[in-house]
């Protein structure tokens, strides 16, 4: 006997030895009164171990089959427990399981296999692992289990994580196992959250110029056919259409329909397409979704980001944009240029207004300038220097394309010394206020001193790149034109407008001029009205195609390399060129990879290429098209960007191996997905 029982026991014992002792002292005091209670005391004695005799026996059975009765009914209430509940061996063995635990597994008394049979996700690996408590979820036919998982051990000294960790392999253990049944939670959270309430906003790109193509008594048609398609498409998923303008569209439907949606990759956009009454441009839609937000207010911010990155990234498309992700749909169809320059009148003033009130303005394009954003750079300066502000270009490497067109520039005499700076000294030069301008790209990451975004608050951007999960976001001034051929047509159009006698030096015209000849492949990609507008007006101010056409000659190594690419090119799939460019003796090989890139769209049945090249432990992928293939969409799922025939991405920490085989795996996943058609 032992606990509270050997206590409970002991207490008569314990009486009558009191009882023997106070019979002492009676003794003492009266002694004829003390021998009768001791020979009373005697007898009590005597009459308790014979009791004691004749029932211990009975005693000790009747504590033997109450424990019995008590363990059998733990097995039978552990037995009918609700929860399902079943013991492992150490190895994952089931031992013993409760009825709830075989209704659930469809089991019976007798299966003695490994707990792995039933549930794929708890491996002897796994149980290896386990010291104490372990919870995972599984879903096994259509059912959503939680599961607990417990190591318990047959030596109860093994207390604390270090022991049982140390405990694992050597000591005695079995696991109890919990089946926690959440299908019906499940369900009830998924319905939830399928009828919670999404915003989307729907724009017409191009309506002035679709309805302007059309004959006047015909355009109400048009409109009327775009609002039918519109309110059919989202007619099925119970949605609310409002038109809140003649080309924008406020869309509410449930979040369950999302799915149905993206799975149809936003047919909308190209069944919009379709409509054909006699007009020479095809309407193209925007759509923007805020998704999983916490409220209301929040959601309808993500659909206005989405709908912005849907228009900066050309129009055509769908963005799906949720607290954590955002997808793109479409994006197919290049963006239609403006004829209007109303746009661009009113980006130049409102720089005028910036920079007049700044002391001094730092201008950088993204790393590894190259003849574009160094010729945009070359516009802004010009542009400050007007009004008599102290401009800095921060330019860290110099490429051997752009060594001589900035080489006149150093020679000049107009030009002070200090004119290029590097990321150390601009950091140094910028305070409150200073104006920065970013040219040519978008992505923070990108630029050529990333730091200097956050030295002040007044940031302008300039760039003819789509837009991607990447951008810079604080802009007081962002100037993003997908359509435009480059970032120096767009700085070209500013400066028309920024000042009436502003005039160009012939070099600043020469560095305008390049950077679109060099982006535009010799005016042969992405060249609209604009462009050559733009091309005539750096003419009138003195641009000379001959002497631009000097300083974007090659070197021979450089040549010899281009060749050597175009030579080992590698036909995918029969329409795609994947090529190596050798980076060996060349200052600026990535040059000589996108340019060899463009070679290789000369050849016949070839609709992108893909040139890679090794510089300063990145891969830079090089890839062009002509009009059949998306490069941007392609390069985007590589990390990179770009627009629909211009792209490029880099790849950091893999091979040249691994990087060819990353273009070749994401042609195939877009092909496979519908994105690109074989």
């Amino acid at each position: 006997m032992k606990g509270k029982l050997k206590v409970y026991l002991i207490q008569p014992l314990a009486i009558v030895l009191l009882a023997i002792a106070v019979n002492g002292a009676i003794i003492y005091i009266d002694k004829d009164t003390g021998f009768i209670l001791a020979i009373a005391n005697a007898g009590l004695l005597l009459v308790a171990a014979i009791s004691a005799a004749i029932l211990l026996p009975h005693f000790n059975q009747s504590i033997n089959d109450y424990a019995a009765g008590y363990t059998q009914m733990q097995r039978r209430l552990l037995d009918e427990f609700e929860m399902p509940f079943a013991i492992l061996d150490d190895t994952g063995k089931i031992l013993w399981a409760n009825e709830q635990f075989l209704y659930k597994t469809k089991i019976t008394k007798e299966y003695h296999k490994p707990v792995s049979t039933l549930f794929s996700g708890i491996t002897k690996e796994l149980l290896l692992r386990i010291s104490q408590d372990h919870h995972l979820y599984l879903s096994e036919d259509d059912c959503f289990y939680h599961i607990c998982l417990r190591r318990v051990f047959v030596d109860e000294n093994i207390k604390t994580p270090d022991e049982r960790k140390e405990s694992v392999k050597t000591a005695d253990s079995f696991f109890a196992i919990y089946l926690f049944d959440e299908t019906q939670l499940q369900a009830s959270l998924k319905e939830n959250e399928e009828q919670k309430l999404v915003t989307a906003l729907v724009y017409i790109d191009n309506y002035e110029e679709a309805v302007a193509s059309i004959e006047e008594v015909k355009r109400s048609l048009l409109i009327a056919l775009v609002d039918r398609k519109i309110n059919q498409y989202f007619a099925n998923s119970d949605s609310i259409v409002k038109k809140v303008e003649k080309d924008k569209y406020f869309v509410i439907f449930r979040k369950k329909f999302l799915q149905q949606f993206e799975e149809d990759r936003f047919s909308l956009i190209e069944d919009v397409k379709t409509i054909k009454i006699g007009n020479e441009m095809l309407v193209t839609l925007s759509i923007g979704v805020g998704n999983s937000s916490k409220s209301y207010m929040q959601n309808y911010e993500y659909t206005r980001a989405a709908i912005d990155l849907a228009l900066g990234r050309g129009g055509d498309q769908a963005v799906v944009k949720s607290s954590d992700k955002i997808s793109y749909y479409g994006g197919k169809t290049e963006q239609v240029e403006k004829v209007t320059r109303v746009k661009a009148r009113v980006k130049a003033q409102a720089l005028r207004e910036i920079l007049t009130g700044k002391d001094q303005v730092i201008v950088m394009g993204h790393k590894l300038t190259d003849i574009d954003a160094f010729g945009a750079a070359i516009g802004i300066h010009r542009a400050a220097t007007v009004l008599g502000k102290k401009c800095y270009i921060v330019i860290n490497e110099v490429s051997s394309s752009l060594l001589p067109i900035k080489a006149t520039f150093e020679n000049a005499e107009d030009y002070g010394p200090d004119m290029f700076v590097t990321s150390e000294r601009a950091i140094e030069l910028c305070d409150k206020n200073t104006a920065i301008c970013v040219v040519d790209t978008n992505k923070p990451s990108y630029t050529e001193c990333p730091m200097l975004l956050n030295g002040s608050k007044t940031i302008v951007v300039f760039d003819h790149h789509r837009q991607a999960e990447e951008y810079i976001n604080n802009a007081v001034l962002s100037y993003i034109e997908p359509y435009a051929s480059s970032t120096c047509e767009m700085i070209s159009e500013v400066l028309q407008y920024f000042q009436e006698d502003i005039r160009l030096d012939t070099i600043e015209a020469d560095a305008l001029y390049a950077g679109m000849l060099v982006d535009t492949n010799s005016f042969m990609a992405k060249t609209g009205v604009r462009t050559f507008e733009a091309a005539a007006y750096l003419k009138r101010n003195g641009a000379d195609v001959i002497r631009v056409r000097k300083l974007l000659r090659n070197e021979m190594n450089e040549y010899k390399a281009r060749a050597e690419a175009v030579r080992n090119a590698e036909t995918y799939r029969g329409a795609y060129a994947i090529s190596v460019c050798p980076p060996e003796g060349l200052q600026s090989p990535t040059i000589a990879g996108a340019q060899a890139a463009n070679e290789l769209l000369n050849i016949v049945g070839i609709k992108a290429s893909f040139v890679l090249t090794e510089y300063q432990d990145r891969i830079y992928v090089s890839a062009r098209s002509i009009d059949e293939v998306n490069v941007q969409l392609i390069t985007e799922k590589m990390g990179g960007g770009g627009h629909m025939n211009i792209a490029g991405a880099q790849l950091v920490d893999v091979t040249m191996d691994e990087a060819i085989e990353k273009v070749k795996e994401t042609i195939d996943q877009m092909i496979e997905e519908g994105e690109l058609q074989e």
